[in-house]
């Protein structure tokens, strides 16, 4: 008789069974029954609320809105991006949000006071968040401050900043062409189905590079079966968000057309594939799952904790200097109110629900943005049904709760399966 083994890490194989789709299928369903239910509830969420909001408001699931979703999401999605490593280590940074607006101020005050190019003034945004990442890392890692502690000073700290740099309250203009068109420009058709096209072949020729270096190292590797499935359900459905966006949605198209894929989702797709990388292909990567699944034994096999410590707030706040660039885009200026409100929250929540871990070891960028699409959808749908913005934050904080309490009990139960 057949036996499955189960290996921690790994797929659960048919030990004497040749791969399929029937045996790959099984062991993803042993895998989420053993708690490592990975972005599986933030799909069906997603799926859900968008079957909800189209089924109630129809204006849900035209081209415009669509479009929409992106743009409006994005800013947290990216911040979210870099809370992810954050988090990846079981720390917190609360000053992300407030850390977004100063670099968006920065942006603007270069933009306009200095009259500087965009890319400098773009440098220049991306340079004080690193700064910033730098300090907040140090007095973590170096000083023994916990980061609640340290990030609570900082969100704190940074309105104050932010003011400054805004004149205490003056809303800065940002007519930069280049930098108004990251959040409110779009590609042209052509070029959208070309980065369509490039997305589904790297995405196979990535696929089919792990089966083959699996199947070299004696691993069981996914049948070309399930990698044609995938692929083509990538293709499909991104294929549709294309068509969609390519469509025409101005309601004057004879004054100006407004088609083509939102500018701004190509840079959310660089930067996905870029740390996805760097968390999956690299040393810096592996000792950052090290780090956060369990501080000390990572310290005593030699990986420089300190130094991963910091890096990972480096890169959080660099990628909050990035949100804070695409929401002063998407608003053409700055003003105090930048990188606050609900922004933090939003992105924190965005981590979560998407499949982040807040005990840390356990998450991926991708997580970041499946979990900013579930808050886009909440945010707009919420919007077009006309809800005001306490009943967005009530859904948005048990959507955030529910994302947790989901976390905790896959954690009980991979313990109780022995994979933690």
């Amino acid at each position: 008789m057949n036996k499955v083994k189960e290996l921690p890490g790994e797929a659960i194989v048919a030990a004497t069974q040749a791969p399929s789709i029937k045996n790959s299928f099984l062991a993803y369903v042993q895998r989420v029954r053993g708690g490592d239910m990975g972005a599986l509830p933030a799909v069906l969420g997603l799926v859900v609320l968008c079957v909800v909001f189209a089924a109630a408001r129809p204006s849900f699931l035209t081209a415009i809105n669509f479009a929409n979703l992106f743009t409006q999401g994005a800013a947290v999605t990216l911040i979210a991006m870099g809370l992810v490593f954050v988090l990846l280590l079981g720390e917190i940074d609360l000053s992300a949000g407030f850390a977004s607006g100063v670099c968006a101020a920065v942006l603007a005050v270069t933009l306009t006071s200095a009259g500087l190019p965009w890319y400098v003034c773009m440098a220049a945004a991306i340079l004080t968040g690193v700064v910033i990442g730098t300090v907040l890392g140090t007095l973590v890692a170096k000083v023994g401050i916990p980061s609640f502690v340290v990030t609570l000073a900082a969100f704190l700290a940074f309105q104050g900043l932010v003011l400054v740099l805004v004149h205490e309250g003056t809303n800065i203009s940002i007519r930069d062409s280049v930098v108004v068109a990251i959040a409110n420009k779009n590609l042209p058709p052509w070029l959208g189905w070309a980065l369509y096209l490039v997305c589904v072949a790297i995405f196979a020729a990535v696929q089919l590079r792990r089966a083959r270096s699996r199947t070299r190292r004696g691993l069981t590797a996914d049948p070309l079966s399930l990698i044609a499935f995938r692929v083509g359900m990538l293709a499909l459905f991104a294929g549709l968000a294309v068509a969609a966006l390519n469509l025409e949605r101005s309601r004057n198209p004879a004054l100006v057309s407004l088609t083509g894929v939102p500018i701004v989702v190509p840079v959310i797709l660089v930067l996905l594939v870029a740390w996805t990388l760097v968390l999956r292909r690299t040393a810096f990567g592996r000792h950052l799952y090290a780090v956060g699944g369990n501080t000390e034994a990572a310290r005593r096999a030699g990986i420089p904790v300190d130094r991963i410590k910091i890096s990972a707030f480096v890169i959080c706040s660099a990628m909050a200097a990035v949100g804070g660039i695409v929401a002063a885009s998407r608003a053409s200026s700055v003003d105090p109110n930048t990188g606050g409100s609900s922004v933090l929250l939003y992105a924190v929540g965005a981590a979560v629900i998407g499949g982040t871990s807040l005990f840390g070891g356990k998450g991926r960028v991708l997580d970041a943005v499946l979990g900013g699409a579930v808050v886009a959808v909440i945010e707009n749908g919420m919007g077009l049904m006309g809800y005001g913005a306490s009943v967005k934050y009530l859904v948005t904080g048990s959507v955030l709760l529910l994302a947790a309490g989901v976390d905790a009990l896959a954690r009980k139960r991979a313990a109780a399966a022995g994979l933690r």
